[in-house]
């Protein structure tokens, strides 16, 4: 730096590259004289690659100069040869010119002899220190693709203003922050975080940063982006949100944030679709199992064929995602647009191994709690399981045992039911058939094999339930058959909701709708309901 004139604000000159713009740069020359005018000359070392405007001129004392550098890109290129930094030199050349008058203190285009600054009778001061670094879209773009950390903050903090330079696009229309995602470049991401880019900005083919790192399953730019108040909803131009991005490529970490920071989970694609449906369909059955925990509507029908996510589930013959989707309460019976159930598609697609679980299973329990064996029959043959169970958890036998069909539960033990099959409870036949206290299944079961000590999963034995209902014939059959005799124990209280003066299992209630208390409490305890 020489002591006639100062560079403002550096002796770093950005020039900025824009495709077809003007690629150019300003320098501000300061003169320091307090009294003195000083004439300069700036001359690029390469003449065809720069051009400086005004190239000389004279300063008044203390006023400053702002020149423009532009730079010739070559032709077809998109960049110059290096970036951001550029080894191309300048020479500025400044003497005082004692006398001079410059007649507009603002202008500078004076006339100014070349051999003002050749002529040795002068002091002439030569500053070769001037740099040129390359600014703009192209230079950002490239350098975030390369992974270039420290020019690239150099070049944000060189560029004015730097808020605008964080939203620079590439050719293809994609930002900064896209580039930085598709390169799963987080501390990218966090750099350019700090000059404050719109987190909102859409690619060319529409999509937000939160979409396209929801879509790469990046969990830590994720986290970013939220930070940073990125929208979790769908940008209007997307035809996926980042929730539904999330859940149909299976990224849980992604889909847990997104959720946890207040996500939709019912918001919809643009064609109709919720995260739940994607999920499904792409068979995410843990995306699904956290969406439904977190609020998805198991029955919510799209917008294209009104299927809900067990009508996709049934298509695709997807048995675990059936069974997680009936487990939470989806309804079988729904029907979409063409009027068909979730049942009807697994059929129209041949699924068979479906047909238990989204009908002929319960059509089988209903059968078999109404006694009617043809029913039974032909539903075997159609495929439903023996040991198929309905909503409830109950099999067939449980619900014959409990209505005290003695010939649906022979018809069905012929079959080959699990004598022991144990509903979410624990509870097997034979607790039901003495719960509800029908003598004949229970003495069919007993000879059948059953297991008379089977105990519930809070521990109640069926010896238990009928002491605590005071079924002393009941008692007096499992006692003679080996069941020991423990008294009515904490567990059966602990299992149970009181009753007249025994106890009722409450989740059999719940199940099998018992007798009203009234005909319950004006029986002889002595004798089970199958008298009455």
């Amino acid at each position: 730096m020489d002591r006639l004139i100062s560079l403002e604000p550096s002796n770093v000159v950005p020039i900025r590259i824009e495709q077809g713009d003007k690629c150019y740069g300003e320098l501000t020359l300061r003169n320091v004289m307090y009294t003195m005018p000083v004439a300069f000359r700036l001359q690029p070392m390469n003449k065809a690659r720069y051009t400086v405007r005004p190239q000389s001129g004279i300063i008044s004392p203390l006023k400053t100069v702002t020149l423009e550098i532009t730079y010739h890109l070559p032709p077809n290129a998109t960049l110059p040869e290096s970036y951001p930094h550029c080894e191309d030199s300048f020479l500025l050349h400044s003497v005082v010119v004692p006398g001079a008058v410059v007649k507009d203190p603002s202008s500078t285009l004076d006339s100014v002899p070349s051999d003002w600054f050749t002529t040795k009778k002068k002091q002439v001061f030569i500053d070769s220190g001037i740099k040129i670094m390359f600014v703009g879209s192209p230079v950002l773009a490239q350098l975030v693709a390369n992974g270039y950390m420290d020019e690239i903050r150099e070049v944000l903090e060189k560029s004015e203003p730097a808020w605008r330079a964080a939203d620079s696009v590439d050719k293809d229309g994609q930002t900064l922050l896209h580039l930085a995602i598709a390169h799963a470049r987080p501390d990218l991401v966090q750099l350019l975080l700090e000059f404050e880019p719109d987190v909102e900005a859409q690619s060319q083919s529409g999509s937000s940063p939160l979409e396209a790192a929801s879509a790469s399953g990046e969990a830590l730019i994720i986290e970013l982006l939220l930070a940073h108040r990125a929208s979790t909803e769908r940008s209007e131009s997307s035809t996926w949100g980042p929730l539904h991005l999330a859940a149909g490529a299976g990224h849980m970490e992604v889909l847990r944030l997104l959720l946890l920071k207040g996500a939709n989970v019912n918001a919809l694609t643009r064609d109709g679709n919720t995260a739940l449906h994607l999920a499904v369909e792409e068979r995410r059955r843990d995306c699904a199992r956290l969406l439904l925990a977190s609020g998805a509507r198991a029955d919510i029908r799209n917008t294209g064929d009104g299927d809900t996510p067990l009508h996709i589930a049934a298509g695709l013959g997807d048995d675990n995602m059936v069974k997680l989707l009936l487990q939470k309460g989806a309804n079988k019976d729904i029907r979409n647009r063409h009027g068909k159930v979730a049942y009807d598609v697994a059929a129209e697609y041949g699924h068979t191994r479906l047909f238990d679980a989204l009908r002929l299973g319960d059509s089988l329990c209903v059968a078999a709690r109404k006694g009617e064996l043809r029913t039974i029959h032909r539903l075997l043959e159609n495929g439903a399981a023996i040991n198929g169970r309905d909503q409830h958890g109950w099999t067939a036998l449980h619900r014959a045992s409990f209505k005290g069909r003695i010939d649906t539960v022979r018809t069905l033990i012929e079959k080959g039911v699990d004598l022991d099959a144990r509903d979410e409870d624990g509870y097997t036949a034979l607790h039901c058939a003495v719960e509800s206290g029908h003598v004949d299944v229970i003495e069919f079961l007993v000879k059948k094999g059953t297991d008379i000590e089977a105990r519930t999963n809070k521990g109640v034995t069926a010896m238990q339930i009928a002491e605590s209902l005071q079924y002393s014939g009941i008692t007096r059959i499992l006692s003679h058959s080996g069941a020991a005799k423990e008294g009515v124990s904490q567990a059966v209280a602990a299992a149970t909701l009181p009753f007249g003066n025994g106890f009722e299992t409450g989740k059999l209630k719940k199940k099998a709708n018992h007798r009203p208390r009234s005909l319950r409490t004006s029986i002889d305890r002595s004798m089970p309901l199958a008298v009455l």
